[in-house]
């Protein structure tokens, strides 16, 4: 298939799981709220965090090893293929046995994190059941490597798909009839074994070649690269947990248990938002992997440029229909005592449109394989987020964690990217990137306020109304201040063509 047929079906598989995975997840999330309490609600955003946090020990190998699988994929080396899967599959056994020796080794301080709780269970078994979860996504998940490096990322979608179905589901009919947290925790656990067995067994019989031979031994140059990238991944796994997985930590230790279960209701909505995101991008990197491989300089700068303009449209509709839409969306959800203030939406509305902004960069820094240039930009990330976040929290309170985050992404936007991705692979002047990125954040915040003092003028009363307003002013503005801006540009008339192209497809059938 051509890539951008590709690139196609991969964006529209993801986006029929994220789809999928949002409306059950919403669904779930009622039902959760409707049986358990909001101390609840606290643990599950907290201990997620973090199991993610753990998750750091995985130094970032996946990325590494699908790195160096693009060419062999190419050029159809099934000795090299097979060597990359073995290292990978030993890398992920030695991933999953350090995260159970952190998590034991956490345990006993776990109180100290969550404070006093009044649960039923106990707090130490719902931690060691999330250690089991996260030790289990590493097991039998080597080989989905493979068809990330294939671009084959809609046979992973569709097996997801299953798994979320399954797990949601089971977990609904479960917590209606018992009110039961463990069992809610282990339909989780079991039903991803089922989903790593089922995903082996297809890529088993699609690859036919012997990818479990133990024989096979990689290149010393291969692995001393691998190396080398890890060495970088690692700083960008602990910048990663810290500034995207600390707030519930720092909101738990200062403000309580509780306002973390408040806040994961929204964080669920901005989970939803970014996983439609990532899906798109992800189905994008792959490509942009096996372009970069080809050497073509020129094509691989007008992608770049198509690319920042398209994230800027989906972060603009994304940010703004969650600033527009969160509290309606959430009073109709779970009711209005589940409400943030303003100030706080706004705070987290800011944050994830920087957020968003920076996909494209990094599936471009991805698929470059550019992990060990900039391995100490995390770390200065890290320490700013923390520092604003608890400077900011004391004088605005919960909206000043995430204001501390919205410093720590800026800095990534206006240093990090334009020295070790525009000017590493482009070797183009800075100017042209600012002048860029500053006038994508005028026109959102421009956009913003339209939108924001419209429907105030407007005065709807009715909750269901206000949000189908806020969905059609988040969809509609900013792709008219695009198609004014924009609308002699190379890239807004590059999609309009794929988008001309589409159409005609659809009418002829």
């Amino acid at each position: 298939m051509s890539r951008t047929k590709t690139v196609f079906i991969n964006a529209i598989s993801a986006l029929v799981l994220s789809t999928f995975t949002i409306v059950l997840s919403f669904i779930a999330q009622r039902v959760f709220a409707s049986t358990l309490s909001l101390e609840y609600m606290g643990i599950n955003g907290l201990f997620t965090n973090i199991t993610t946090m753990l998750g750091i020990v995985e130094l970032g190998l996946g990325s590494a090893i699908i790195f160096h699988l693009y060419k062999p994929i190419k050029d159809k080396d099934e000795h090299q293929i097979t060597s990359l899967l073995n290292f990978y599959r030993n890398g992920y056994r030695v991933v999953a046995a350090l995260i159970a020796m952190l998590g034991l080794a956490i345990l006993p301080f776990i109180t100290l994190i969550t404070g006093e709780v009044t649960i039923n269970e106990n707090i130490y078994i719902i931690f060691i059941l999330f250690i089991i979860d996260i030790i289990c996504s590493y097991l039998l998940t080597y080989k989905r490597s493979l068809l990330y490096a294939d671009q084959k990322n809609y046979i992973i979608n569709m097996a997801h798909l299953g798994y979320v179905a399954i797990m949601n589901s089971a977990q609904i009919v479960w917590l209606i009839s018992t009110h039961n947290y463990y069992g809610y925790l282990l339909i989780k656990i079991i039903v991803r074994i089922l989903e790593n067995t089922v995903l082996t067994l297809i890529i088993n019989k699609r690859y036919q070649f012997n990818i479990n031979k133990d024989s096979n031994q990689i290149e010393i140059s291969t692995r001393n690269d691998i190396i080398k990238k890890i060495k970088g991944l690692f700083f960008h796994k602990i910048g990663t947990f810290i500034v995207f997985g600390s707030d519930n930590i720092i909101i738990s230790i200062f403000l309580g248990i509780r306002t973390v279960g408040l806040f994961n209701n929204y964080y669920i909505i901005i989970s939803a938002i970014q996983s439609v995101n990532n899906q798109i991008f992800g189905a994008i990197t792959t490509t942009i992997g096996n372009l970069v491989a080809s050497d073509n300089e020129e094509k691989l700068f007008i992608t770049y440029r198509r690319m920042g303009f398209i994230n800027f449209w989906i972060a603009s509709i994304m940010s703004l229909g969650f600033l527009l839409a969160a509290n309606p969306f959430m009073t109709l959800w779970l009711g209005k005592q589940y409400l943030l203030t303003n100030s706080v939406v706004i705070a987290l509305s800011i944050n994830l449109f920087l957020q968003i902004m920076r996909s494209s960069n990094n599936s471009f820094k991805e698929a470059a394989g550019i992990f060990h240039e900039d391995r100490l930009i995390p770390i200065y990330e890290s320490l700013i987020n923390i520092t604003a976040s608890i400077i900011f929290l004391r004088y605005f309170g919960l909206a000043g964690v995430f204001m501390g985050t919205i410093v720590s992404n800026a800095f990534i936007l206006f240093y990090s990217y334009p020295k070790f991705i525009y000017k590493k692979l482009f070797d183009k002047n800075y100017v042209q990137y600012f002048k860029e990125l500053l006038l994508y954040i005028i026109l959102a915040s421009i956009t913003a306020a339209i939108s924001v003092v419209t429907l105030k003028a407007l005065t709807i009363e009715s909750i269901t109304t206000q949000l189908a307003a806020a969905v059609l002013a988040a969809l509609i503005l900013p792709s008219l201040v695009l198609a004014i801006f924009y609308r002699k540009s190379e890239e807004l008339n590059y999609f309009k063509r794929i988008a001309k192209k589409v159409l005609r497809k659809l009418v002829s059938r």
